[in-house]
């Protein structure tokens, strides 16, 4: 029996390593789908408002949010939180890009000027976000800090991108880079982890409300979480076994159909959103 099991290993391992591949791609296929579908939403919905002059089409959301978007007579503000929104489109649009691997072998040269705009976009909008933070919601708890420490990683990781891109350390370039991407995305995690929430919540027989627990570890876990998952998808995949990597597949595919779970429902709510409809989960 030993020597049976033996035999099998070799085989196995490239099966369990393909398994993890291939959650990988699926991962990556419904977050592209979510990322450019954020994008549609930014630019129908802030973008559009924005050409139009109708700055007051931003707070629509604030019976949800508890404070306005657009304040009058807050020209420097406005502007900041206006770029924040629509620089979250060229993050959304370019970000997943430079995740595809035909992407950077068949465009290399697209892919570098990608990654530049990528990377001034996030250090941008980290550092708008930080000064919307502590001008406009000064922190008044231990939730409130997830924003600016958040802006604090975007910062840090781009800079460990960039870094290892001009060392032509390529390998841990990408990390990184993937790193980055995923912190440069806590707000879209954030909108598809509440509604995921809502979608199963609902569906297990809970009448999910603002008040549970999942929303102030929600406030840290739109970033934290996409990290760890990530970590442990580098550990399964440099040092796992094949039961490891099977368990990382198949939490991974798990993440990604409740990921897709709160895309379709945030995609349903922002439609709304965006025709002015009366707004309802």
């Amino acid at each position: 029996m030993a020597e049976a099991a033996l035999e099998r290993a070799p085989v196995r391992a490239p099966k369990t390593k393909a398994a993890l591949s291939t959650a990988a791609a699926f991962w990556l296929l419904v977050a592209l789908i979510g990322q450019w579908a954020f994008f549609y939403y930014i630019i129908a919905f802030y973008g559009a408002s924005t050409l139009a002059g109708e700055f007051e089409t931003w707070n629509r959301l604030e019976p949800l949010s508890g404070h306005a978007s657009f304040r009058p007579g807050e020209t420097l503000g406005n502007t900041a939180f206006g770029a924040h929104a629509l620089g979250a489109g060229v993050v959304a649009f370019g970000g997943a890009l430079q995740l595809l691997p035909f992407v950077r072998k068949r465009w290399p040269r697209f892919h570098r000027w990608n990654g530049r705009v990528f990377l001034f976009t996030v250090t941008a909008l980290a550092l708008w976000g930080v000064y919307l933070t502590f001008t406009r919601r000064p922190p008044d708890g231990f939730n409130d800090w997830a924003t600016p420490v958040n802006g604090v990683l975007i910062l840090g990781f781009a800079a460990l991108a960039l870094r290892f891109a001009l060392a032509r350390n390529i390998a841990t370039h990408q990390r990184w880079a993937m790193r980055l991407y995923l912190v440069s995305n806590a707000q879209w995690f954030t909108r598809v982890g509440v509604f995921a929430y809502f979608v199963i919540a609902s569906a297990v027989g809970h009448e999910p409300s603002f008040r549970d627990p999942f929303f102030p570890f929600w406030a840290w876990g739109c970033f934290l979480v996409p990290l760890g998952v990530l970590q442990l998808y580098f550990l399964a995949q440099d040092r796992g076994g094949p039961v490891s990597r099977l368990a990382m597949s198949a939490g991974l595919v798990g993440l990604t159909l409740a990921m897709g779970a709160g895309m379709v429902a945030f995609a349903l709510f922002s439609q709304k959103l965006i025709n002015g409809e009366p707004l309802g989960f």
